[in-house]
């Protein structure tokens, strides 16, 4: 069998958002089964950079790495939205300066991790749960950042788990930016089919 390790924010740490309910890495461990162990150190609040620190902790019989985190990132560089701009192109020119320290960051995370020796999983960053008409503005937002994402699994020859697609209704989220146990159940079966196809993730693959 396997062991598979979780690595980045509260996408996969999201105990505290499920009011008792089952968490990821619980879920995760049902769905695999048997035979599976499932360790968690992604951490609530991490943002790219923080997976580093994440990976020194790597267990030494890990067979299977899955990444999810860039949702903070976003966060983090949100309010050049909020800024006045000249022209559309002049917003569109801040928007990919943000994208590209983005890349940067994200590329290096996943050569990191990929140079551990395990198989290697990445996940989008989902549209999350924010009412109209603010939800439209972030989905299109968080293209840019699910662009660099979807570029560093496919150049890689990496898996995808695609999170948009996978928590796809209101009842998916405990609150606009965290999975529920609902949502979680859903991440954790996409997750254990990836790892326990015997015939292996085709390259670049994308799960849902």
């Amino acid at each position: 069998m396997g062991h598979v390790v979780l690595l980045g924010d509260s996408i996969f740490d999201n105990a505290a958002y499920v009011r008792g309910g089952p968490d990821v890495i619980r879920q995760l461990r049902e769905a695999l089964g048997s035979g599976w162990q499932a360790t968690l150190l992604a951490v609530d609040g991490d943002v790219t950079a923080d997976v580093a620190r994440q990976v020194r902790r790597l267990p030494a019989d890990a067979t299977h790495l899955v990444v999810s985190v860039g949702g903070n990132d976003a966060l983090g560089s949100s309010s050049v939205l909020g800024e006045r701009a000249g022209s559309v192109a002049e917003a569109v020119a801040r928007l990919a300066a943000v994208q590209a320290r983005f890349a940067a960051e994200y590329g290096r995370m996943v050569d990191a991790v990929a140079a551990r020796g395990p198989p290697t999983a990445l996940c989008t960053i989902y549209d999350a749960n924010y009412p109209e008409p603010q939800r439209q503005v972030i989905v299109a937002a968080l293209a840019l950042f699910n662009d660099v994402i979807t570029r560093a699994a496919f150049a890689r020859g990496l898996p995808l788990v695609d999170l948009r697609l996978i928590c796809d209704e209101p009842a998916d989220y405990a609150n606009p930016i965290e999975p529920s146990s609902r949502g979680g159940a859903k991440i954790a079966a996409a997750i254990a089919a990836l790892v326990s196809d015997r015939t292996g993730p085709a390259r670049s693959s994308v799960w849902t």
